[in-house]
């Protein structure tokens, strides 16, 4: 893994994004964005990392950790399910196919845990046994098992809003998703739950609950944007479950818990995170990539636009 000193090194060469105008018109975007390029849309990943919905912070290599990430996860589950992924010429671009984004995002749960107002495990101490309107038994302590992963669907947010809780009832009764399909991707969900869950107890991680989103690709479902990565899931350190201390994060939960500490709940100006924690939340995604795929990671430049056009021109001659 990269040493301590080589993750400080690279704090005062952070990009925040990668200038990518010569490809063409950015679509959308928050710590991914998306370019189209010819018939393509083209995902550049970036060294930032949100928490709170609207805070960014630089981690050096962390764009390029999701997306080796994501192209490692749509390979190790392809079987189950379609992905949009073309190629990845470059350790901080996919090519990825245009796809239609569904308007709902998939949640799925292992564990009963979270400290918001909205989390599962608040509403549940609080009395409320069915959050989200999924039945769960009495007696559940906080970071338990749920008796099985349960699908707990949003809205995608807009324009910096906040995602939207739903039923299953109200997706279909609104029209956002019809009723096969929303079948069909629970379905795919789960299955994908249990292949990620798998994996990440067999390298000592535990897969605590996650986000897919899925699109349509000539009306066949396909998995898009980025998978299993430390931004779109929790993970914990296997090894620190069930101790005294509890289960320490290997994921983006790690940040948020450092802005709470400093008083930080979302409002205002954000405290600025010193270099040396930017090089530890570098060192944690690394070591969860690095857990997960069993490869070393190997950091990549950032290329300039004209580089990474002078690649996608070649892939597409």
């Amino acid at each position: 893994m990269i040493s301590q000193d080589e993750l400080l090194a690279a704090v005062d060469h952070v990009l925040d994004q990668v200038h990518v105008n010569a490809l063409g018109e950015k679509i959308t975007g928050k710590v991914r964005d998306i370019y189209q390029h010819g018939d393509e849309r083209v995902l550049i990943t970036t060294d930032r990392v949100s928490a709170f919905d609207r805070v960014l912070g630089l981690i050096p290599y962390k764009g390029q950790v999701l997306n080796q990430l994501s192209l490692w996860w749509f390979q190790q589950t392809k079987d189950i399910v379609a992905n949009h992924v073309i190629a990845s010429p470059d350790p901080n671009v996919t090519i990825a196919r245009e796809a239609q984004a569904l308007p709902v995002e998939v949640v799925v749960r292992g564990y009963i845990t979270g400290v918001t107002s909205t989390s599962m495990w608040t509403l549940y101490e609080q009395g409320d046994r069915a959050p989200y309107g999924i039945s769960l038994p009495d007696g559940l302590n906080k970071n338990d098992p749920l008796p099985e992963p349960v699908i707990t669907p949003t809205t995608k947010a807009q324009d910096g809003g906040h995602d939207e809780r739903i039923t299953r009832d109200e997706i279909i009764r609104r029209g956002l998703v019809e009723k096969p399909l929303w079948q069909q991707i629970e379905q795919v969900a789960l299955a994908l739950f249990k292949r990620g869950s798998q994996i990440s107890k067999d390298n000592g991680l535990i897969l605590v609950d996650t986000k897919y989103e899925f699109g349509l690709i000539d009306g066949e479902l396909v998995l898009i944007d980025e998978v299993h990565t430390p931004d779109s899931s929790r993970y914990w350190a296997a090894a620190s479950y069930g101790t005294a201390a509890g289960p320490t994060h290997q994921d983006k939960e790690h940040l948020r818990k450092w802005f709470a500490a400093q008083g930080y709940k979302g409002d205002g100006k954000p405290p600025q995170m010193p270099p040396a924690f930017r090089a530890e939340m570098a060192g944690l995604y690394i070591k969860t990539y690095e857990a997960l795929t069993g490869q070393a990671f190997v950091p990549g430049d950032w290329p300039a636009s004209d580089r990474i056009a002078h690649q996608l021109s070649r892939y597409y001659a």
